[in-house]
C-alpha cells in the first residue's frame, strides 16, 4: 500500500513539474506553478523559511520521501531504474553497498563553499532541481514542440485551429552538451545502481539524510521473522539495507517501499520508530543489532488501489513550415551584438542579485514567450538567463519570468512595475543604420518605442531636407529591445540595448 501511494504521489509531481518546462499555454503555472518552489535549493536561495521548515519536518517525521516523491531528478532515476529492470528481466537487481560517506561529505562541503563563495555555476550543475530543469528544457521540450507542430499542422490541413505551430530552436549550445552529459551520468548511474547518484553525489540527499536519521517513521526488521532470503536488499534501489545485522541506513532510504513489498515473511515494516522499539523490532539506525522479544502483532491490511496515470507524448516528427517571401531576397538572420554589460530580466534588481541566487534550473527561459531569454555562455554566470533581442524584444504587458522563478533571483513584479523599470538602454550605431547605408528614410525603432523614447532628428541640421536618424532619450528608454529587434538592419541591428548592472525606475 504505502509503495501504491508513494508512486502515484510521485506520478504526480513528476508530471506536473516537467510540463511546467514544456507548457506552452501558461496554465500549468496558474495552477501548479508551486511546485517549483517547494523545491529543496529553490526554496533556500529564496531564504523561503517556511518551505524549508516543511520540508524538514516532513523528513523528521517520515523519512527521506522528498527524494522520492517531490524531486523530479529523483523520480526519473526511478524510471529509468524501473525500466533497466524491465529490460534486464532481473530478480536481485540491487544489493547492500556500504555508505560512501566521505564522498557525500566532499561533495556537501564543496556544494556549500560555492554557495558561499557566490560560484553558482557549480552550484547549478550539483543542484538536482536545476539538472532535471536542463534536462527537461534542452531535450524534451523540442521534441515536445515538434509534436505539437505536427499536431498543429494536421489541424490546419482540416481548417482546425486547435493546435498552433512554434519555433524550435537550440538556446545555447554548452546548456544542451551539459544536459546531455547529465542525463548520460544520471542514465547510468540509475539503470546500475538505482539511486546512485542521490546517495553519493546529491547536496540535497545528504542534508535530507543527516535529518531522515532520526525519522519518526523509519523502515524497521523484526530479526525473529526474517529468513534472511535478502530479497529486501535485493529490491532495495537505495542498497541501504544490511540483512546480515538487520540494519537499514536510514540516511540512504528514500521509503520507495519496495522492500515491504518484496518481503513474504511479514519481517519488515514502516512504522513510528518509538512503537517499534516497544514491539520488539530491531532499532536499525544503529548498526549493531539488538535482539527484543517479537510482537505478534499482525501487519498492515493491504487493500487493492489502482493508479492511473497517463503520460503520453504525441507523434515528434517535425512539419516543414511554407514560406511565403513573394520572390523577394532572402531575410538574413540577425546576430548577437556584443554588449559591455548583459541585459538581466526586469524583477532581477541586478546582475548581483540574479548571480546570487540563480540555479540556472531554466524554468524562466522555458517559459518566456518572446524568446528574449536564453542561457548565458559567459562562466561568471554560465547558463544564467540574459536577453538578447535577434528573435524578439521584452513586451512590457509580460511578466512570466517573474512568476516562474522559483528561486528569488526575478522576484515578482507586476505590469505597471515593469513598464516603468529599466533594464538598460539603447544606443544608435551609425555604420549599421540603413539611413546611412541604403541613403533611405526609416523611422522603423522611433515609431515601435513602446516609451517615446526615441525621436527622429535631422542628419544634417542644416539641411531640412536631409535624411533622419534617431536620438536616444536614455531617462525614457526602458530597454526592451523593441527597437533593437525591428531595426531592418542586417545581420547587425544599427540600434542596440547596452544592459544596467543594476536597474532603475522612471
Amino acid at each position: 500500500m504505502l509503495r501504491r501511494v508513494r508512486i502515484s504521489l510521485a506520478a504526480v509531481f513528476f508530471t506536473i513539474i516537467t510540463l511546467l518546462f514544456l507548457d506552452l499555454t501558461g496554465v500549468i503555472h496558474t495552477y501548479f506553478g508551486w511546485m517549483a518552489k517547494v523545491q529543496f535549493l529553490p526554496a533556500l536561495l529564496a531564504l523561503n523559511v517556511g518551505v524549508i521548515l516543511s520540508l524538514i519536518l516532513l523528513t523528521l517525521i517520515f523519512g527521506r520521501i522528498y527524494c522520492s516523491v517531490i524531486c523530479p531528478l529523483g523520480v526519473f532515476q526511478d524510471l529509468i531504474a524501473w525500466g533497466s529492470k524491465k529490460v534486464k528481466k532481473s530478480k536481485k537487481p540491487y544489493s547492500y553497498s556500504k555508505p560512501k560517506s566521505w564522498l557525500r561529505v566532499i561533495v556537501l562541503a564543496i556544494f556549500v563553499v560555492a554557495i558561499i563563495l557566490g560560484i553558482n555555476s557549480l552550484v547549478s550543475i550539483l543542484a538536482p532541481y536545476s539538472s532535471y530543469g536542463r534536462i527537461a528544457s534542452s531535450l524534451f521540450q523540442p521534441i515536445y514542440r515538434l509534436g505539437n507542430n505536427l499536431l498543429a499542422s494536421i489541424a490546419e490541413h482540416y481548417d482546425s485551429y486547435a493546435f498552433y505551430s512554434v519555433e524550435v530552436w537550440v538556446k545555447s549550445i554548452t546548456t544542451l552538451v551539459v544536459a546531455i552529459i547529465t542525463l548520460v551520468v544520471i542514465f547510468i548511474l540509475a539503470a546500475r545502481g538505482g539511486r546512485t547518484y542521490c546517495n553519493t553525489i546529491c547536496p540535497v540527499g545528504t542534508i535530507l539524510g543527516f535529518f531522515s536519521k532520526f525519522s519518526f517513521m523509519k523502515i524497521k526488521i523484526d530479526e525473529s521473522k526474517c529468513k534472511k532470503c535478502q530479497m529486501c536488499s535485493y529490491q532495495c534501489k537505495s542498497s541501504c539495507i544490511n540483512i546480515g545485522d538487520f540494519s537499514v541506513d536510514h540516511s540512504r532510504c528514500v521509503v520507495c517501499g519496495n522492500c515491504l513489498e518484496s518481503c513474504k515473511f511479514d519481517a519488515i515494516k514502516y512504522e513510528f520508530s518509538f512503537s517499534n522499539f516497544k514491539k520488539g523490532f530491531v532499532n536499525n539506525s544503529n548498526p549493531v543489532s539488538c535482539k527484543r522479544e517479537a510482537s505478534n502483532s499482525d501487519n498492515m491490511g493491504r487493500r487493492s488501489f489502482i493508479t492511473a496515470v497517463a503520460a503520453t507524448t504525441a507523434l515528434s516528427a517535425s512539419a516543414q513550415a511554407i514560406k511565403m517571401d513573394g520572390g523577394f531576397a532572402p531575410i538574413i538572420d540577425k546576430k548577437v551584438p556584443k554588449r559591455s554589460n548583459p541585459i538581466t530580466p526586469a524583477g532581477s534588481l541586478s546582475l548581483k542579485n540574479l548571480q546570487e541566487h540563480c540555479t540556472s534550473c531554466q524554468l524562466c527561459i522555458s517559459v518566456c514567450p518572446n524568446q528574449v531569454l536564453r542561457p548565458s555562455s559567459d562562466l561568471s554566470r554560465w547558463m544564467m538567463p540574459e536577453m538578447s533581442y535577434e528573435r524578439g524584444y521584452c513586451r512590457t504587458e509580460c511578466n512570466k519570468c517573474s512568476e516562474v522563478c522559483p528561486t528569488g533571483a526575478i522576484k515578482p513584479i507586476s505590469i505597471e512595475d515593469k513598464s516603468s523599470t529599466q533594464l538598460g538602454h539603447a544606443i544608435w550605431i551609425k555604420e549599421n543604420c540603413v539611413v546611412i547605408t541604403d541613403d533611405v528614410n526609416c523611422g522603423n525603432c522611433a515609431t515601435r518605442c513602446p516609451s517615446n523614447a526615441i525621436q527622429m532628428v535631422a542628419l544634417d541640421p542644416n539641411n531640412p531636407k536631409s535624411r533622419t536618424i534617431p536620438a536616444v532619450d536614455e531617462t525614457k528608454c526602458i530597454g526592451c529591445g523593441a527597437c533593437e529587434n525591428l531595426c531592418p538592419a542586417r545581420p547587425f541591428s544599427a540600434i542596440v540595448v547596452e544592459g544596467h548592472q543594476v536597474h532603475k525606475f522612471i
